[in-house]
């Protein structure tokens, strides 16, 4: 049994992202479900695992670590896996790009936002796909221009998948889930189709995770 262990739910984002990154590395873990809609993440055994009561949550190398995007980090500086380029300019671009997704959108739409927006205001399900749709939209619109650059390959930056990478497909997800209209951005699109023919990309779709 592996000694990584990731407390993640099947539909988050960020657990998603985590997925794409282990199994880009061939790292072996066992996975724990965090179930969000039952409210497992507010349980006083998640909670002193992350304190802000959130996933994924990742064991390893003797170390319990929070926030998607510092744990590819950690894994990239640790494993070699090129999740960001070797030169500063390169790694500022994919940064960026991460954080349009990570940063900006995802923060926006999260369970515990949206919900207490709508008990707030006493908005239903038309409400929050409203919701949903303007800020995954607005936000991927900012991403389909910021790829206009010739530093955009394949993939968001060159031809091999990075951080960026990781962090759109996911998003794409949620945008299709949430019937964003997708017609205006082509080339992310494009990159996500690119990453979904990617075993480490494809196996870490929510259908294919442990409920």
């Amino acid at each position: 049994m592996s000694d990584t262990v990731l407390y993640d739910y099947w539909r988050s984002s960020a657990s998603y992202r985590l997925r794409i990154a282990l199994n880009m590395l061939a790292e072996t873990f066992r996975s724990v479900p965090v179930d969000l809609l039952a409210k497992a993440h507010r349980s006083q055994e998640h909670l002193q695992r992350n304190p802000q009561g959130l996933v994924p949550v990742l064991e390893i190398d003797g170390h319990i670590f929070t926030q998607s995007l510092a744990i590819i980090e950690y894994l990239d500086e640790t494993r070699g896996g090129a999740f960001l380029p070797g030169d500063p300019v390169g790694r500022q671009r994919v940064r960026a790009l991460s954080y349009i997704i990570a940063i900006e959108i995802h923060p926006v739409c999260n369970l515990n936002v949206t919900g207490h927006v709508l008990s707030l205001t006493g908005g239903g399900d038309e409400a929050r796909i409203a919701w949903m749709q303007k800020f995954i939209g607005e936000g991927l619109a900012a991403f389909e221009k910021s790829l206009d650059l010739p530093s955009t390959g394949r993939f968001c930056h060159g031809d091999r998948p990075t951080m960026a990478d990781i962090c759109l497909v996911p998003q794409v997800y949620n945008a299709r889930r949430w019937n964003v209209d997708l017609t205006g951005y082509p080339r992310l699109l494009a990159i996500a189709d690119c990453c979904a023919e990617l075993k480490s990309f494809a196996n870490a779709h929510p259908d294919k995770v442990a409920r």
